[in-house]
């Protein structure tokens, strides 16, 4: 819990120490990630998509669009890749969307971009909903890439 504190400090910290260069919905992105940084330890479970009773990684990423945003997205991660604008990695900004090949597939997880290099993330079974650096040679070499997802085109 003090690593996640620690997280949303450093999050307001330099989202005030910075111009914004918010996408359309503007200061909602950040609530984007803010949102998905509330549910830290969350429990993963295998097709959750709720808070209530755990959530595995797309179910995670549609919670918090459809709470923050009001976007629903579609139920896999490899659909969600389809969604939005590509973006270079030198492009993410907080509440974008980031995918990884964890399964031998392409696009089969999915997470949400806070800042940093790092993303917030439902990881596997006996886990819970955690911020991970993309920087780890785990995550750095199952990059499939990122998407900003401005309404539910």
């Amino acid at each position: 819990m003090q690593r996640l504190c620690l997280t949303l400090l450093i999050l307001l910290l330099g989202a005030c120490a910075t111009p914004s260069r918010a996408p359309e919905h503007g200061g909602r992105m950040n609530d984007v990630a803010l949102y998905a940084l509330s549910l830290a330890d969350t429990p993963y479970r295998y097709g959750g998509n709720s808070s209530d009773n755990g959530f595995d990684c797309s179910g995670f990423v549609q919670y918090v669009y459809l709470n923050t945003l009001e976007i629903k997205l579609p139920r896999t991660s490899t659909e969600m890749s389809r969604m939005g604008e590509h973006l270079d990695a030198g492009q993410l900004r907080p509440g974008d969307l980031v995918f990884f090949n964890t399964r031998q597939q392409p696009f089969s997880h999915v997470g949400i971009y806070v800042g940093e290099e790092r993303f917030v993330h439902s990881p596997s079974s006996g886990k819970a909903i955690m911020v991970a650096s993309m920087r780890e040679k785990y995550w750095r070499s199952r990059y499939n890439g990122a998407r900003r997802i401005t309404s539910a085109n």
